[in-house]
C-alpha cells in the first residue's frame, strides 16, 4: 500500500449537511424576500411527494441503465448518450437531497463530473460509472437515508479512493 493510498484510507469523509426545510435556504422579509405562506405550501408539497421517490428513483435507474448499456455498445452518437446519462444523473442529485438521501446526492455528483466533459469514454471510464451507478443502487435498496452511517461512510470513502486512483 502506497503512502498515498495510507493516508486516503484514514482519511474520513465529510459530510455536508443542507438545511432540512426551505425556510432555511431563502430569505424573509425585505425586497426579493418569499412569501412564508407559498414556502410553508411548498414544504408540505415535498413532503407528501417523499413516498413516491423510491418509484421515482426506480424509473431513472431503468432510464440510466438504458443510455448507460447504449454508450457501452458504441452503436449509437456516444455524446447523445451522455448527454442523456448527464441529465438522468442530474434530476437523481437534486431528488437525492431533497428527499432525504443526501448520499445519493453526493455519488451522483461523482459521476455528474466524469459525464459533464466527456463526448467518449473508453473502457476505463465505463467501469468507473458502473461503479457509480451500484453506489447509487446500494444507497437506494439499502435506504440509505442521511449520511448513511457506517455503511455510507464506507462507501463513500471507497468512491473517492477509486477516484484518486484515476
Amino acid at each position: 500500500m502506497s503512502d498515498k493510498t495510507k493516508g486516503a484510507a484514514n482519511a474520513k469523509a465529510e459530510f455536508i449537511t443542507p438545511p432540512k426545510t426551505l425556510q432555511n435556504k431563502v430569505d424573509k422579509g425585505g425586497p426579493g424576500a418569499v412569501d412564508l405562506d407559498a414556502l410553508a405550501k411548498a414544504e408540505a408539497v415535498i413532503d407528501n411527494l417523499a413516498g413516491d421517490y423510491l418509484d421515482w428513483v426506480s424509473e431513472d435507474f431503468i432510464r440510466l441503465e438504458v443510455a448507460f448499456v447504449t454508450l457501452k455498445s458504441g452503436e449509437e452518437d456516444d455524446k447523445k448518450n451522455i448527454d442523456a446519462m448527464f441529465s438522468i444523473v442530474h434530476d437523481m442529485k437534486g431528488q437525492g437531497g431533497s428527499f432525504g438521501f443526501p448520499l445519493m446526492t453526493q455519488i451522483c455528483d461523482l459521476l455528474s463530473g466524469i459525464l459533464e466533459n466527456g463526448e467518449s469514454f473508453g473502457g476505463r471510464e465505463h467501469r468507473a460509472m458502473r461503479v457509480y451507478i451500484d453506489a447509487m443502487r446500494v444507497v437506494i435498496t439499502h435506504k440509505l437515508k442521511g449520511d448513511g452511517g457506517k455503511e455510507g461512510s464506507q462507501l463513500l470513502m471507497g468512491l473517492q479512493l477509486m477516484r484518486q486512483k484515476g
